[in-house]
C-alpha cells in the first residue's frame, strides 16, 4: 500500500501522545488537517483523558518495551492506515520512532544515531564527536567508582549527578564542594535536581556522593510503560550560570532555529523550574550563538526529520554556551504555549510539518513577550484548597484538585498549577505572571 494521503488529509503516528506535548500536537493536527493516530499499551490507553482519546482517528495497541514486536504491529498500522509521519513525545521513545520511520520508509531521524537523544553517555559522546560544547563527564557504575571519579579530581566541585536514562531530571542531584558553595545560590547543570551535602563520600562508601548515585541509579523502569533503563550512572562537571533552553525543528536534514527562552529555578536543596520567559533578554548576537549551538547539539544526536529541545547554561563573564542535554521531543513546561504567545510560531505544527517531509513554518508573526509560572506547595501533603485569581493579560490552570495528594516538593511532579502572562516585554509578562501567582491561594495539608 502507498504510504500517503488519506481520504481526511495525511496520517501521522505519535508514538505514546500522552503527556504535556500531546495537547499540542492535538490542536496542531486540527490545524492542519491530520489524522492523528497513538501507538500505546492498552492500559495506558484506557487512562488517557476524553480530549487525547476523543481526538485520535485510531490506536495502534501494541508493546512499546518490546522493539521487535512494536515495530511489527506498527509498521502493519502505518501501511493500513496510510500514515505519512511518525512523531513521538517522549525522548525515550525516539529510537523506535527512528527505526519506524526508517523501516516505513517515511522522514525520520538518523537510527544509528537516535539512542544519543535517550542515553546522556551516547549524548556525551555525540557532543565529542560534533565539537558541541558541553560539560565534562565520567561513568560512575557504582557508589565506589563515582567516589575514584570525584577524588581524581577531573570534574572538579560540585558534581551533578543524574541517570543515563531517564525522562526530564528525575534522579538528578548535585553534591557540593566542601564549602557549600553551590548550595548557596547560583544556577544548577542538574535543572529540577537537589544539592545533596558535600565532599564525595566516606572511605566505607556511604555519604552524600554514595546518597546521589543511589538516587540516580534508582530508577530501573521508565512508567507507566515499564520500559527498562540503563541504570549507569552520569557525573558531570558543574556548569554556573543562568539557565536557558533552545529548541530546533530539523527538516532534510536542514536546521530551523526557535527562540531561545530564560529558565528560572529555585535555590538550596532542590532546584525545581519556577519558570519560562520569551524572549530570553540575551542580545541578538548571543541568541544566534545559542540557536546555533542548539543546531549543533540536535544534529549531533541524529534529528534529520524532528525536533529537539535543548538546555543550556552560559556561564558568568562569558557568551560561550554548554549543552547541557538535548531531548529530540516537542518540550515540556507548557514552552509550546509561551513561545507561540510570544512569537505566534507553534512548535507542534513545526514539528508535524518536519516529520511529513514538509518545509516548517518557524518565521515568527509576533512581536510580543510570554512567561509562564509554576504554583509550587511549601511542603507535601494532601491539597486542601487552590485558587488562581483572572487578571488581563493572564490565563492560569490547575493541575490538581482538592484531595489529590502533592508530592513533597523536590521536582516538578509537586506543581500545582501555572499562570501564563503576555505582555509587550519580557520584564512586564514576568511581572505579571509572578503578581497572580503571588495572589494564588495554595492550601496544603
Amino acid at each position: 500500500m502507498t504510504i500517503g494521503t488519506g481520504p481526511r488529509g495525511p496520517g501521522v503516528l505519535v508514538i505514546e501522545p500522552m503527556g504535556n506535548a500531546g495537547r499540542f500536537l492535538v490542536e496542531a493536527a486540527d490545524r492542519l488537517g491530520l489524522r492523528l493516530y497513538a501507538a500505546t499499551h492498552k492500559e495506558v490507553h484506557d487512562a488517557y483523558p476524553d480530549r487525547l482519546r476523543s481526538a485520535l482517528a485510531g490506536v495502534c495497541a501494541t508493546d512499546l518495551t518490546d522493539t521487535p514486536r512494536a515495530l511489527a504491529d506498527m509498521e502493519a498500522f502505518c501501511r493500513s492506515h496510510a500514515v505519512a509521519g511518525v512523531a513521538v513525545c517522549f525522548e525515550l521513545f525516539t529510537p523506535l520512532a527512528a527505526l519506524l520511520a526508517e523501516r516505513v520508509g517515511l522522514p525520520g531521524n538518523d537510527p544509528r544515531l537516535a539512542r544519543a537523544a535517550r542515553n546522556k553517555i551516547l549524548m556525551g559522546e555525540a557532543f565529542s564527536a560534533a565539537g558541541v560544547p558541553a560539560p565534562r563527564w565520567a561513568v560512575a557504575r557504582d557508589a565506589a567508582e563515582a567516589r575514584r571519579v570525584a577524588e581524581s579530581g577531573g570534574l572538579g566541585r560540585p558534581l551533578v549527578v543524574k541517570p543515563a536514562e531517564q525522562g526530564g531530571s528525575w534522579g538528578v542531584s548535585v553534591v557540593d564542594d566542601p564549602d557549600g558553595a553551590a548550595g548557596r545560590g547560583g544556577g544548577s547543570g542538574a535543572g529540577r535536581g537537589g544539592v545533596v551535602g558535600c565532599g564525595p563520600g566516606r572511605p566505607d562508601g556511604s555519604g552524600p556522593l554514595a546518597a546521589a548515585v543511589a538516587v540516580a541509579q534508582r530508577f530501573t523502569h521508565a512508567q507507566p510503560h515499564g520500559l527498562e533503563l540503563d541504570t549507569t550512572a552520569l557525573l558531570q562537571e558543574y556548569v554556573p550560570g543562568a539557565e536557558y533552553s533552545c529548541d530546533t525543528v530539523v527538516a532534510g536534514g536542514v536546521a530551523y532555529p526557535l527562540p531561545v527562552v530564560r529558565k528560572d529555578t529555585t535555590r538550596g536543596r532542590y532546584r525545581i523550574e519556577t519558570g519560562h520567559t520569551c524572549p530570553s533578554g540575551l542580545d541578538p548576537e548571543l541568541v544566534r550563538t545559542v540557536q546555533h549551538t542548539a543546531a549543533r547539539a540536535a544534529l549531533a544526536v541524529g534529528v534529520r526529520n524532528g525536533i529537539a529541545h535543548t538546555e543550556l547554561k552560559i556561564p558568568p563573564g562569558t557568551r560561550t554556551p554548554y549543552v547541557i542535554e538535548t531531548g529530540a521531543r516537542l518540550p515540556g513546561d507548557n514552552l509550546c504555549e509561551v513561545v507561540e504567545a510570544a512569537t505566534g510560531v507553534s512548535e507542534a505544527v513545526a514539528y508535524l510539518q518536519a516529520v511529513l517531509g514538509r518545509v516548517p513554518d518557524t518565521v515568527a508573526t509576533a512581536s510580543a513577550a510570554a512567561s509562564i509560572r509554576f504554583l509550587l506547595p511549601e511542603h507535601g501533603g494532601v491539597l486542601r484548597h487552590a485558587s488562581i485569581p483572572e487578571a488581563p493579560g493572564t490565563h492560569g490552570e490547575l493541575h490538581l484538585r482538592p484531595g489529590d495528594p502533592v508530592p513533597e516538593p523536590a521536582d516538578s511532579a509537586c506543581r500545582i498549577g501555572h499562570v501564563l502572562a503576555r505582555a509587550a516585554t519580557a520584564h512586564l509578562a514576568r511581572a505579571l505572571a509572578a503578581g497572580v501567582v503571588a495572589r494564588s491561594r495554595v492550601e496544603v495539608g
